[in-house]
């Protein structure tokens, strides 16, 4: 019942309305954080930006990135800039975390950012990201956008079909190409790249430490060890009424791909797995001639 009211909600509120919800909520987060929380350390940079593309867990971050234990040990408020109207390129407010800027390497690069300040970028294995976003827009994301448009287009389609045809649609966005952009860039020591597999699996320990270190953000051990429960992605999972984290499992592609989403992947994307360091589609061996 639950499930059902809260779907019905964000399918049929306005999305002027939602946002302006989400950014009253947001404002009244940090009004909190800044009466009842004593900043106790400050990390060194001016701002932080989390960039990223859709379906890499950027709720999962904002809520981390949110919780009071990181502004105390940071003094940064988070800010989402879809809840302001930001425009590409304003530059985010200072002392900020600016979190799930959707946008490519180049996009970002052209950003006035205030010295010093730190970026990360969260991948994930775009087949994978291709699945959720599959069924998240056929049945659970708000009609933000161009989602009702294409809600209806895969509802009018075989589940094979409607993946084709999402593939078509992220290359013709520039999805694919925005996570290509990233992972070739130049290294920079300012921009660390994280793998949405390693954040929210069994090495989701030792990652979420490397990010908040490259964040400037020391956390003593008792208060870390309380963070990474609060966050553990089984936990988040587990406490959404429809979820977001539908199921979050690496090589669920596996589940959905056959050879012509592939191909149809494939065209898209090019050498894109290959660059990413994600394993092939497993190769079904033939039939011996005369087998079984």
């Amino acid at each position: 019942m639950i499930n059902r009211t809260v779907t019905f909600a964000k399918q049929n509120t306005p999305e002027s309305w939602r946002i302006a919800a989400r950014r009253a909520q947001l404002e009244a987060h940090n009004v909190r954080l800044r009466l009842a929380v004593p900043v106790t350390t400050r990390t060194e940079f001016a701002n932080i930006y989390h960039c990223a593309i859709r379906k890499t867990a950027s709720q999962w971050i904002t809520a981390l990135f949110g919780d009071p234990l990181v502004y105390r040990y940071s003094g940064l408020l988070p800010y989402v800039p879809r809840y302001y109207k930001w425009q590409h390129p304003e530059p985010p407010p200072r002392h900020r975390i600016a979190l799930s800027m959707f946008l490519s390497h180049h996009k970002f690069e052209t950003i006035p950012k205030p010295d010093p300040w730190r970026a990360f970028f969260i991948y994930r294995d775009p087949r994978d990201m291709v699945v959720s976003s599959y069924f998240s827009t056929l049945k659970t994301h708000g009609p933000m956008g161009d989602i009702p448009q294409l809600r209806r287009e895969l509802s009018a389609r075989p589940v094979k079909d409607g993946l084709i045809h999402l593939i078509g649609h992220h290359n013709r966005k520039g999805t694919f190409r925005a996570l290509r952009s990233w992972v070739t860039a130049a290294q920079d020591e300012r921009i660390a790249l994280f793998r949405y597999e390693d954040l929210t699996g069994a090495r989701q320990a030792g990652e979420l430490d490397r990010l908040l270190r490259h964040c400037g953000i020391t956390i003593p051990p008792d208060d870390l060890a309380t963070l990474r429960e609060r966050y553990s992605f089984a936990r988040m999972r587990g406490n959404q009424p429809i979820s977001h984290y539908r199921k979050g499992t690496a090589g669920d592609w596996q589940n959905h791909f056959d050879d012509d989403i592939n191909r149809a992947f494939t065209t898209a994307t090019g050498n894109l797995i290959e660059l990413l360091g994600y394993p092939a589609r497993p190769q079904v061996p033939s039939p011996r001639p005369g087998g079984h």
